[in-house]
């Protein structure tokens, strides 16, 4: 497989249009079963973020090279921190697991300050097959299981 010199997408109150091209453009690297799922879950969680508390518009990029497929999701506010991101399963809540819930299904999760915003980058490594054997997160936890440890995110 090659690099791909991926693709920009505004980020708009369409979340159905911005997933159907996200899902075609990661089966096209090669993504397929729960790790696409995984893929799609984190990725509408961050385009949600960034309409409810990142100013409501912002951009979508996703390109893949021979090992990564990579997805930014960008604000115009620009406040999104890595403090903002639960070290544990939040407890007591219907809201609150999107940053949390990025950083279980992504092999890589990163939180960066740029020029335009707020940048949340999600990679996922292409060559780690799909499993039917439950979710799990960067260091193999289980999402039913938050354990007594926290995931740090990456």
């Amino acid at each position: 497989m090659t690099a791909d010199h991926g693709q920009h997408w505004p980020i708009d109150e369409d979340l159905s249009a911005l997933r159907e091209r996200l899902h075609h453009h990661a089966v096209q690297a090669g993504m397929w079963g729960e790790r696409l799922d995984d893929l799609l879950l984190a990725t509408n969680e961050a385009v949600i973020n960034v309409l409810e508390h990142g100013g409501g518009k912002g951009t979508l990029d996703i390109w893949r090279n021979e090992t990564h497929l990579t997805v930014d999701v960008t604000d115009t506010v620009g406040v999104l921190a890595r403090e903002h991101v639960p070290a544990q399963r939040p407890t007591g809540t219907v809201r609150g697991f999107g940053l949390w819930l990025m950083t279980q299904l992504c092999d890589e999760f990163v939180i960066e300050q740029i020029t335009e915003g707020s940048r949340v980058r999600l990679r996922m490594d292409l060559r780690v097959p799909s499993a039917r054997n439950g979710s799990r997160g960067p260091a193999g936890s289980r999402l039913d299981d938050p354990g007594p440890e926290a995931q740090t995110p990456r």
